[in-house]
């Protein structure tokens, strides 16, 4: 089953001031925040704690990719940092998934608290067919999720990082309860960047769920919105049955 507000509320900003002020916003309406490569660089692990102190679960979303004791190592230390979710490349391979698994709940069983939930980020919504063929995988895309995909499954990650469009394909094979679906590119349709930004392979929130998303990643259609609260209680609305 999917929880009970799926929204991730993405919030990508170098401004730890603009950072809470849109928690604080926005906290309410959503289930979670996710905060990426801009606001962790810029800010720090200290920051992160900062924004859990609203009471609000965290999906650290910095994508790992590098040889397993190094993946290992920045697992265990995002996981001192008590956040939600991590994600990690499916294509650094099995070894390197299994550390940051292992890594997770070695580092949770000593501070007795939950380990987060890894994710296995398959193919970023940025990419299609074309770019796809550009950094050599010539088959189709939904082959190459379906592979990566599995490795993650075989590795023991909770879940999967996908486009909304590979959503009944993935769960043809798998189920909530054996891995996680997390989907960002969702566009809610009223929304100004429903139509054209980076994120090519999109989809609506309420379309994204009924395919079997866990959980939906909603970025600047919030954040952007002159009333960011207004928007985050908008599409909760929208999903309720």
């Amino acid at each position: 089953m999917a929880p009970k507000n799926p929204i991730i509320c993405a919030i990508d900003t170098p401004s730890t001031e603009w950072a809470h002020t849109l928690v604080q916003s926005v906290a309410p309406h959503v289930g979670m925040i996710k905060l990426g490569l801009e606001f962790f660089v810029s800010q720090g692990g200290d920051a992160v704690r900062t924004i859990r102190d609203y009471d609000v679960d965290i999906f650290l979303d910095l994508k790992f990719h590098d040889i397993p004791n190094t993946v290992s190592g920045a697992v265990s230390a995002a996981t001192e940092l008590g956040v939600a979710m991590l994600t990690v490349h499916a294509a650094g391979g099995s070894d390197m998934l299994k550390a940051a698994v292992e890594a997770a709940h070695n580092t949770a069983n000593k501070l007795s608290i939950q380990p987060p939930m890894i994710l296995a980020v398959t193919m970023l919504t940025s990419i299609d067919q074309a770019l796809a063929k550009e950094i050599g995988i010539e088959r189709k895309l939904e082959d190459q999720v379906i592979q990566l995909a599995g490795l993650a499954v075989k590795s023991g990650a909770d879940g999967c990082v996908c486009s909304a469009h590979e959503l009944q394909m993935l769960r043809k094979n798998y189920s909530s309860d054996a891995l996680k679906l997390v989907v960002p590119g969702i566009r809610p349709e009223t929304s100004k960047f429903a139509a054209k930004d980076d994120q090519k392979r999109i989809m609506t929130p309420q379309r994204a769920l009924e395919y079997g998303a866990d959980y939906i990643v909603i970025g600047r259609p919030i954040t952007k919105n002159r009333n960011p609260a207004q928007a985050a209680k908008s599409i909760k609305e929208s999903l309720a049955p």
